[in-house]
């Protein structure tokens, strides 16, 4: 006999299981009932206001105290329809009316509470795509509130109930930048797998972090360029240009070629910072393991000095030794030159958010912990409406950055960085 047990079938069994006498609550079957009751109530008054007159009352002249003229019609029975709300699902009693036009015909009366063909509240869809957005898939989605709503959310209800996020993404993706006062830039690229053409594939996100005047980081965008090239990221960077974004005043880069150069081709004199956690991996990575401990202690001392003066003397002092002791390390750090340290030229309040990308590298990290449980993403396209809808939706929550009472003093051009 097979030991394997379907979805569906565990699906039913707990179904059973708790549909026993033993499971039945008076309590929720009461408050479902006064609900179905206060809903009915709901839409029969706002039909009553439209006709101006309750059932059974005859049409008349509106009264002067009336708020506005009655419409023209009558009413003609109700019809059933099946509500899934917090409350659970219901079948309620909607009343049904006809209404003059003034072409002469008459046309359906359509309630604003519950429009045409809705089936569920609007704050049932916005816990479904929330469910989805919390790191899960549509049929574990289907799975958790099914019980809850009787069986009434299908793994159909959750992709719907998602594709009404799109409407929302697609705004925040063409909104105008125009009146953001962004003063700092932090730009980075993520790797996540998507299915193309029903294969596998990994593709990179382009994501772009801004920070307020008032220190209040903000995501600016988010989107699938084809990768990291220089084209690529030209693309990206003219698209927040032609929406309004302004030069900023200090730019945070992990040092990828392709961004150095698309930045220098469109915001030439632009204060560049590059990711000093960036460059202590790329140290590493031309060493041997043996030294990696003490290519790190230096490394910290140099870049965590407590002044600017201390730390330049420290860039000279590690490379004088790194040359000697070996030469790939100093050439690497050399490679990234004073980009490395252009946070110098900021408040030291303000170094620690500004020596490195981790403000949107925590998003990165925290992105790829909601998805993990989904392994391949539907589209390119929802790999990035989902990174921005975790935002959106406030699961998660960006902070101002350290420091943030000296932004307003800008960036200090005077300081000479060169080792």
């Amino acid at each position: 006999m097979s030991n394997h047990i379907t979805s569906s079938a565990l699906a039913a069994t707990g179904a059973a299981l708790f549909s026993s006498d033993r499971w039945f609550d008076p309590v929720e079957e009461a408050v479902r009932g006064r609900v179905r009751g206060f809903i009915e109530e709901v839409i029969e008054a706002e039909l009553t206001e439209a006709l101006q007159r309750r059932r059974y009352q005859r049409a008349a002249t509106a009264t002067p105290e009336a708020a506005r003229p009655p419409l023209a019609g009558h009413r003609h029975g109700h019809r059933k329809r099946s509500l899934t709300g917090s409350f659970g699902t219901l079948e309620i009693d909607v009343p049904r009316a006809r209404l003059e036009t003034r072409e002469g015909g008459s046309e359906e009366w359509k309630s604003k509470s519950i429009e045409a063909y809705q089936r569920r509240t609007r704050k049932i869809e916005a816990l479904i795509a929330g469910a989805y957005l919390s790191g899960t898939n549509t049929r574990r989605v289907k799975r958790a509130l099914a019980s809850l709503f009787e069986g009434a959310v299908g793994k159909d209800i959750v992709s719907r109930a998602w594709r009404k996020v799109q409407t929302d993404w697609e705004g925040w993706s063409r909104r105008d930048l125009t009146q953001e006062p962004i003063v700092r830039l932090i730009l980075d690229g993520t790797v996540v797998r998507t299915r193309i053409d029903r294969k596998a594939t990994s593709i990179s996100l382009l994501v772009a972090l801004g920070v307020r005047e008032d220190g209040q980081k903000v995501l600016l965008a988010v989107q699938d360029m084809g990768g990291e090239s220089e084209a690529s990221w030209r693309a990206f960077l003219d698209d927040l240009s032609a929406r309004g974004l302004r030069q900023p005043e200090f730019i945070i880069v992990d040092g990828a070629p392709g961004l150095e150069k698309a930045l220098a081709g469109l915001w030439p004199n632009a204060p560049v910072q590059r990711c000093t956690v960036h460059k202590n991996r790329n140290l590493l990575a031309h060493a041997p393991e043996k030294l990696h401990e003490e290519i790190s202690a230096d490394y910290s001392d140099m870049i965590y000095a407590k002044t600017a003066k201390d730390v330049l003397a420290k860039r000279r002092m590690f490379l004088a030794k790194w040359r000697l002791k070996h030469r790939p390390v100093a050439d690497s750090l050399e490679e990234a030159g004073d980009r490395l340290f252009t946070f110098l030229r900021l408040p030291p309040e303000q170094w620690k958010s500004a020596r490195t990308s981790n403000a949107i590298e925590r998003l990165h990290e925290e992105f790829k912990r909601r998805i993990k449980t989904q392994t391949l993403l539907p589209s390119t396209k929802t790999a990035a409406m989902l990174f921005w809808a975790l935002m959106a939706s406030g699961q998660i929550v960006m902070r101002k950055i350290d420091g943030w009472e000296t932004i307003h003093r800008g960036v200090d051009h005077a300081i000479d960085l060169a080792a």
